[in-house]
């Protein structure tokens, strides 16, 4: 029989509403059809990522893993209710918000051993002043991406703990920085090196080796996996590394992204 944990709650926050992604703008969210702006889908894996801490601990971010699938938008202000039942091995996870189903997800123990290094090559950022438009060239299958350096302090550990509204002390107490913050990491790999117009994060997948902690330099090793269209919506898919200190694999992530959403029909 299976055990369901109790609900967690949180009211959400769109950390992101002076983003360069206009998404997270209410005026520009509103002429793709949304209610206002788009709390982030990297956010919105943070809030899933609490069931598995809870359930299994520091564990979950040295050996876990977490994959998610964004279907409707959680808006700022809505209460964002994050249910957890046993299945398959884990937790089976599903966010739901008014009323409706937003986000479904599994989380377990994997104890997957890292890849070598090698077989993601690093590369620097571009130079944010010349980044060329996203498109099928620039974001073509094979392209390389890295980003810049992201050195974790304890003063950016706990703003990102306040803005995703965690409450588990986990992440205080023992230096950590929160789970959520390694898919954020692979919107910035985009970000620091092409213009994106308008876009949503749409799933990801993160296979945790080690977690990171404070005092840790952040890098990602990425490649484009996949940049094809369905439904009038032209999608790209990421795969690759964070690296603390350019030496310790601290996860792998699939990342899926919707970088040229279809116009809203008049």
């Amino acid at each position: 029989m299976s055990l369901k944990l109790e609900p967690y709650s949180v009211v959400a926050f769109n950390s992101a509403r002076n983003s360069e992604n206009k998404m997270h703008d209410d005026t520009v969210a509103r002429r793709f059809g949304f209610s206002g702006g788009l709390v982030p889908g990297v956010d919105v894996y943070a809030y899933m990522a609490h069931p598995a801490v809870v359930r299994w601990g520091r564990e979950f971010l040295e050996a876990g893993m977490l994959q998610a699938r964004f279907l409707k938008p959680v808006y700022e202000g809505e209460t964002a209710i994050v249910t957890a039942s046993e299945a398959d091995g884990g937790l089976a996870i599903e966010v739901a918000s008014r009323g409706e189903l937003c986000a479904t997800g599994h989380t377990g123990l994997t104890r997957s051993a890292p890849p070598a290094l090698a077989e993601f090559a690093a590369v620097a950022a571009g130079d944010p002043a010349m980044r060329p438009p996203a498109d099928e060239t620039t974001l073509r299958e094979g392209r390389l991406l890295g980003m810049r350096p992201l050195r974790l302090t304890a003063e950016g550990i706990a703003q990102y703990v306040a803005d995703v509204r965690e409450t588990d002390p986990l992440y205080a107490r023992e230096g950590l920085s929160h789970p959520g913050l390694l898919p954020r990491l692979f919107n910035w790999a985009l970000m620091h090196n092409v213009v994106l117009g308008p876009w949503i994060h749409v799933g990801s997948k993160v296979d945790h080796f080690a977690a990171a902690r404070t005092g840790d330099a952040l890098t990602v090793r990425a490649k484009i996996a996949g940049n094809y269209e369905r439904k009038g919506h032209r999608f790209v898919e990421l795969d690759g590394l964070v690296i603390a200190n350019g030496t310790r694999p601290i996860a792998r992530v699939a990342h899926t992204a919707i970088y040229r959403p279809r116009a809203v029909a008049a």
